[in-house]
């Protein structure tokens, strides 16, 4: 595979063996658990970015901009297809509760910068079955992998990466269609072989009454042992008199109400503020014209 042409973002000196660990494990073993991800390996349908610390908030900068380009593009992918985030390798591992919490940051912290609001279909709180995680109006399904993982072979990497996967990868994968009940029922059967231990009950049915959607992101390395909290904080969808700038495919800018869903075409350009703050950055940014009202 070409790591530099599935990269989002700078590709590394350190990103080509993590890119090269992470499909060995895909396409070498032969058990892997999660058949979409083999399948998007096979297929080259990975897309990869690389963050140089899981730790260090003043690293992730880079991390909101990578998952919109992303999604902006990833429909014309293929439906197997992933965006996996890997975070510089440290030289000794964490703790696996350390790594819990640093998951929980980054996806606060993605959530903190994230221009869209929050679908409006789906609920603002962790603990109701229908909840998953949304990203510029994106709801996506979204799996750690840590160095502390060892017990759980499915969830070890040398160092921590995130998987965001798109709800619509899953479309026509229902528990209740065929396809989705064949489908859990094989990597269900990889896991046991896998992972040599039962799957994790925490590993349920989106949807499921009886099923948080949280618990099965980040999961712990044994199975009588759990994470009971979800630190995941919702924040306000809405800030009255708060804009954001917006740039098109033309690199035209304009102002739009922040918490307003953007019209087609229009993506965020990273800064927010009152009206005349936004103007004031646009003047600053661009200089050919006037912007254009959205």
């Amino acid at each position: 595979m070409d790591v530099e042409s599935c990269t989002i973002g700078d590709l590394p000196d350190w990103g080509e063996a993590c890119v090269d660990d992470l499909l060995a494990t895909l396409l070498e073993e032969k058990s892997f658990p999660c058949t979409f991800a083999v399948a998007a390996a096979r297929k080259k349908a990975l897309r990869f970015a690389f963050i140089e610390s899981a730790k260090d908030p003043d690293r992730w900068g880079p991390l909101p901009d990578v998952i919109n380009e992303y999604l902006r593009v990833y429909k014309s992918i293929d439906r197997d297809t992933s965006l996996v985030v890997f975070f510089r390798p440290e030289p000794e591992p964490a703790p696996l509760s350390s790594y819990f919490s640093r998951f929980w940051d980054v996806l606060q912290y993605l959530h903190r910068k994230d221009a869209q609001p929050w679908p409006s279909g789906l609920p603002d709180d962790p603990g109701e079955a229908m909840w998953e995680f949304s990203f510029s109006g994106e709801p996506m399904f979204v799996v750690c992998n840590t160095p502390a993982h060892t017990r759980r072979r499915s969830r070890h990497s040398p160092g921590m990466l995130i998987t965001f996967q798109p709800r619509w990868v899953f479309e026509g994968l229902e528990p209740d269609s065929p396809r989705g009940s064949s489908a859990r029922r094989v990597i269900r059967n990889r896991i046991r072989r896998f992972d040599g231990m039962e799957p994790a009950s925490q590993l349920g049915d989106y949807g499921d009454a009886n099923n948080l959607e949280w618990k099965g992101y980040f999961l712990p390395d044994a199975n009588d042992e759990d994470f009971r909290h979800c630190p995941f904080h919702q924040k306000k969808t809405r800030e009255i008199g708060v804009h954001q700038v917006v740039v098109n495919g033309r690199r035209q800018y304009s102002l739009w109400p922040s918490g307003r869903r953007l019209p087609s075409g229009w993506s965020p350009a990273g800064f927010r503020g009152d009206r005349q703050a936004c103007l004031a950055h646009i003047e600053e940014q661009w200089t050919d014209m006037r912007p254009l009202a959205v």
